[in-house]
């Protein structure tokens, strides 16, 4: 895959490269190793394109979650409270 477009909020991206220029590669090695061709078995099943076989999201991500994981990264939980007063 590539990636087509960057969207830097705030200079967040250049935050993101100065600070962890080393996850930002891998993030963009993983994302250059997942081919999505083969993600490509979703058949769709809406009246404007019936038959049409899709990009699987589910597909993708097991293949992005097993391209990290090969780089050592977890999931990891984070736990939030959010106020509900206002």
């Amino acid at each position: 895959m590539i990636v087509a477009a960057r969207y830097s909020f705030n200079g967040g991206a250049e935050v993101v490269a100065e600070k962890y220029s080393g996850l930002l590669e891998e993030i963009e090695l993983v994302i250059a190793d997942v081919g999505a061709v083969p993600c490509k078995v979703k058949v769709s099943k809406e009246k404007t394109m019936p038959g049409q076989v899709l990009f699987s999201p589910v597909a993708l991500n097991k293949a992005f979650t097993a391209a990290f994981y090969e780089l050592g990264w977890r999931k990891k939980r984070v736990s939030c409270r959010y106020s509900t007063e206002d």
